[in-house]
């Protein structure tokens, strides 16, 4: 699917409706610094990503997306409250055989406004929706941050929450971890090995007996990696009925009002999840507020997880129910913690979504 002159049709007529919204409309650079930008992407967009260098400027990338360049652009002038509009295309190389286009028109709107984050959650959500409304979507909704809050409430190590964090994208890898903080599976031998005899002889000299050191890590690095490596074969497994709590919330599918009873059940086990688990009431109620039918709006735990790594919170999605094949045509969430990164430690709540021209284009030309 190339970019037609329907598509552009369709992205003018949203980014209109948005501005007449009351949103500003922006733009982004179509060649972006890929350097400080690729790594706050994660892995699914570093990998698809255009990179050229630039004698000049260094690495540069064709844009992936818009809401990266949009938050730094806030971040680095922008006045809150504030809401953004923007159309325009993205690149991401796609994998052999793979059906998606390479560049496709992205249609977006974020919302910068931390004085109701609920509400907020509510408005980027419905403001997306109503615009599809002839389309007749389904939505499903999610909450990245309830498995953060999860992680974070874990009777382990800082260092095991951390790897769990990290991973929260890589749902084999994170599988992976889990079993073997939890107990269900053995430590690497090799590990179990390199750890009995630093027991032994300490990191000094254990680092002394391999040789010269090689490489970009100095002993300091060494000698501290090692040390992480004891403290994990050392520490104790994550109680079970933690590893269970973390397993159900995974698993849960659910209407959203159903899916907070269970998590009210499961925060017994971890209490933790409460502040988060109040949050998802709050936005609950804010999106009821926007006429959502909360009572037919599917919560799954796991929503997110193929997502951008910048989302942190509230994560959702709307698809073609006659063409379940394809990606969301519409999708979106919350991101506080990339405002942080880009605001140097300044932050501003901040949420939005992006609408795929083309999909809503070929959809429209089969109603």
């Amino acid at each position: 699917m190339t970019v037609t002159l329907a598509h552009r049709k369709v992205a003018a007529r949203l980014l209109d409706a948005l501005v007449s919204g009351g949103a500003t409309p922006v733009d982004a650079d179509v060649l972006q610094p890929a350097e400080t930008l690729l790594d706050l992407y994660g892995e699914s967009i570093r990998h698809r990503a255009y990179v050229t260098n630039d004698p000049v400027k260094g690495e540069q990338m064709l844009r992936p997306d818009f809401t990266v360049p949009v938050v730094q652009m806030h971040m680095n002038g922008g006045g809150e409250p504030a809401r953004y509009a923007y159309a325009g295309e993205v690149f991401r190389k796609q994998l052999a055989g793979a059906e998606r286009p390479n560049e496709f028109l992205q249609v977006g709107y974020e919302v910068f406004d931390g004085s109701d984050p609920a509400a907020a959650d509510a408005e980027a959500f419905t403001t997306i929706r109503d615009l599809l409304k002839p389309l007749e979507l389904r939505a499903t909704v999610g909450d990245i941050g309830i498995l953060r809050a999860a992680i974070s409430g874990l009777n382990t190590t800082e260092r095991r929450k951390a790897a769990l964090e990290r991973h929260i994208w890589r749902p084999r890898r994170f599988r992976a971890l889990l079993d073997r903080f939890g107990g269900r599976a053995a430590q690497p031998e090799g590990r179990q090995a390199l750890v009995s005899v630093l027991a032994q002889t300490g990191p000094d000299a254990m680092i002394a007996e391999a040789g010269p050191v090689q490489g970009v890590r100095g002993p300091e690095e060494i000698a501290a990696r090692l040390e992480a490596l004891r403290e994990d074969v050392e520490a104790a497994p994550i109680p079970d009925t933690q590893v269970q709590v973390l397993e159900d919330i995974l698993r849960l599918r659910e209407i959203a009002p159903m899916a907070l009873e269970r998590l009210r059940d499961l925060a017994v086990d971890l209490p933790a999840l409460g502040p988060a688990l109040d949050r998802m009431e709050a936005r609950l109620a804010a999106l009821a507020e926007r006429d959502v039918d909360i009572g037919a709006l599917e919560f799954d735990g796991t929503y997110g997880r193929a997502s951008l790594e910048y989302y942190d919170g509230f994560v959702f999605g709307l698809y073609a129910l006659r063409r379940p094949h394809l990606p969301p045509v519409a999708s979106g969430g919350r991101y506080d913690a990339l405002t942080t990164v880009l605001g140097q430690g300044r932050a501003i709540p901040a949420v939005g979504g992006i609408i795929r021209a083309g999909l809503v284009a070929d959809l429209e030309g089969t109603l």
